[in-house]
């Protein structure tokens, strides 16, 4: 699946003219493996991750390949929907920040879509060794609990002013 993705191309110039492709093959295969968690096959992450990956976000740090193919093959089942669409990068050598929007409905959380802002920091050599996302679990789970959802939303507009 992931070796038919066909990948749309970034130019760049830079201030001395130089031309510069942006696009990397590596990314890309993450972008498209996200792009729909519902319809990802886990057991492909293989091809994008080091056997020694760490993965991190706001509630979670897991290290291994395995443990984190086991990671989203769990919470995946769980919703109902759930697919990033992307916003923006940079990207270095081998580094870059993706920015996007994760929309996604859970049965627990409402009958809703909720959209959930981050950015993914992701480090790689041959495969990425290092991703960590960035988000407001506040927005994304606490304000959609009821009793703990009102004292949230409560607290955020006093602090907003």
């Amino acid at each position: 699946m992931i070796q038919n993705l066909i990948c749309s191309y970034i130019l760049v110039i830079d201030l001395e003219g130089t031309l510069h492709d942006m696009n990397n093959p590596l990314l890309e295969k993450l972008k498209y493996t996200f792009k729909d968690l519902n319809n990802a096959n886990w057991s492909e992450l293989g091809e994008i991750y080091a056997d020694n990956v760490i993965f991190k976000d706001p509630i979670h740090e897991i290290k291994g390949l395995v443990a984190v193919e086991d990671y989203f093959s769990n919470i995946s089942t769980d919703l109902l929907e759930c697919r990033f669409e992307y916003l923006d990068q940079v990207t270095s050598d081998n580094t870059a920040y993706l920015k996007w929007v994760m929309h996604f409905k859970h049965p627990r959380l409402g009958p809703d879509i909720i959209d959930v802002r981050g950015v993914s920091h992701i480090r790689w050599n041959e495969k990425i060794e290092y991703h960590e996302d960035f988000y407001d679990v506040g927005a994304m789970l606490y304000e959609r609990l009821p009793v703990i959802g009102a004292v949230a939303r409560w607290l955020k507009s006093r602090l907003a002013g």
